[in-house]
């Protein structure tokens, strides 16, 4: 398909003369090392100033960028530039994007997320010139997969691959891997069925890092063996919201020989636990991981989640025990359910209230203070609130009496218990 001509954009050489001119972007300013690039002889007529002040990283995101521009001066003034954001803006011919990136020989990043790429067709030999590029990002660019086989074919040293919201719902193999991809960003598209994601195994076999959330995926349907074939540099993945429901599915994990991180949130499977009883069910399953859900696992809370783990499947029939509780048994033996202790502060006591020769049982709220009290006494005791000394006699200690002297204490900082004693004394005039 041929891009329709964009006659309202501007050009990366306009961009950049803007941008980057000694008024606009003073010397060592902004990301990346400053660098004052002085061209020898510029074309007659051209728009670029006598001099600029690029960095190593040039920030052209927004620009309305369609179209290259001069190719001799963008070789002139971006020798040295290592890092390129062409974000959000309106490239959508693949042999304009070829022309400025085939003049910047140190190139190793490229961000061209945002550009209207959808049906656009990249040449062989416009793939060549990314060759040197070893972190790509085509976040919603809608390219298609064939185009991303081509750059997969043609980068030799591509390390980073991100691809979200670009709507694929499936992906074809490549006939030729990617050996040195560590890191595929995948997340935001329909790839439901793992079928698709084993693929990713063959095509890049170093793969250290696969990100796929968002993409409602309904199982893992694979094996330990082909799991451990297929991937076996995989060190972390993220399956955030996908379709996961099977706790089986969890289990697989385990078969990815070098799996220690996992982002799983937002899976149906944990929609029915408490936030505690999720992060230690999946820790309890995945024995090797050290990261759940950005998390460090450390090896106390370990041995707590295998604990809650045992605990928690204890009523279950045998049936329906999942594989993990045998070995977890075999640990740690198989645990008694823990006594349940209710913490909560308490309300109300019984107390004996003695003054003089009268005893009264009275229930009193704890919640209240000492001047509140007294004043619940006066018609107990027949005396006023003024006229009463009050004493506290813990029944379980060896103490004797505590004055309650402070009308502003609270009861319950007493620590009063049912059958404890409130003694009151009159005043002497």
């Amino acid at each position: 398909m041929e891009p329709p001509e964009d006659k309202e954009g501007r050009t990366f050489v306009e961009v950049i003369s803007e941008k980057y001119s000694p008024e606009n972007f003073p010397y060592r300013r902004g990301p990346g090392m400053g660098v004052v690039v002085v061209p020898t002889q510029g074309p007659q007529g051209s728009p670029m100033k006598d001099r600029l002040n690029l960095p190593s990283v040039l920030v052209l995101n927004g620009c309305g960028i369609s179209r290259a521009g001069d190719q001799a001066e963008i070789s002139a003034f971006c020798a040295h530039v290592m890092e390129l954001d062409l974000s959000h803006n309106k490239l959508q011919d693949w042999h304009e994007i070829s022309k400025i990136v085939s003049n910047i020989p140190n190139l190793e990043f490229l961000n061209l997320s945002s550009n209207p790429l959808a049906g656009m067709t990249l040449e062989p030999r416009c793939a060549e010139t990314f060759s040197r590029v070893r972190r790509l990002v085509l976040n919603n660019t809608q390219v298609s997969w064939d185009t991303v086989l081509l750059l997969t074919r043609e980068i030799p040293e591509l390390e980073e691959l991100f691809l979200c919201l670009n709507e694929y719902s499936s992906v074809s193999a490549s006939s030729v891997a990617c050996p040195t991809l560590r890191l595929l960003h995948i997340t935001d598209n329909s790839l439901q069925d793992w079928a698709e994601v084993r693929k990713f195994g063959s095509m890049f076999p170093s793969l250290d890092t696969l990100v796929m959330a968002n993409n409602n995926l309904a199982s893992i349907q694979d094996g330990k063996d082909i799991l451990q074939r297929l991937f076996p540099n995989l060190r972390s993945i993220n399956l955030h919201n996908s379709g996961l429901n099977q706790w089986e599915d969890i289990e697989k994990l385990n078969f990815f020989p070098k799996l220690e991180e996992v982002r799983l949130q937002g899976i149906p499977l944990l929609q029915t636990y408490t936030n505690a009883e999720r992060r230690s069910l999946m820790i309890a399953q995945l024995p090797c991981i050290s990261m759940l859900n950005g998390s460090s696992v450390t090896d106390s809370e370990r041995e707590d989640a295998e604990r809650f783990f045992i605990r928690y499947y204890l009523d279950y029939p045998e049936e329906e025990l999942p594989f993990r509780y045998h070995s977890l048994v075999t640990k740690y033996g198989k645990l008694e359910p823990l006594a349940e202790i209710d913490l909560r502060p308490r309300c109300r006591a019984q107390v004996e209230v003695h003054c003089e020769e009268k005893v009264e049982q009275l229930n009193i709220r704890l919640d209240q203070t000492v001047a509140e009290l007294k004043k619940q006494l006066t018609t107990v005791v027949q005396l006023s609130a003024n006229s009463m000394r009050l004493y506290y006699i813990d029944k379980g200690s060896a103490f004797g009496p505590e004055e309650m002297k402070y009308n502003t204490r609270a009861l319950h900082s007493y620590s009063i218990q049912d059958g404890d004693e409130i003694l009151v004394v009159p005043k002497t005039k």
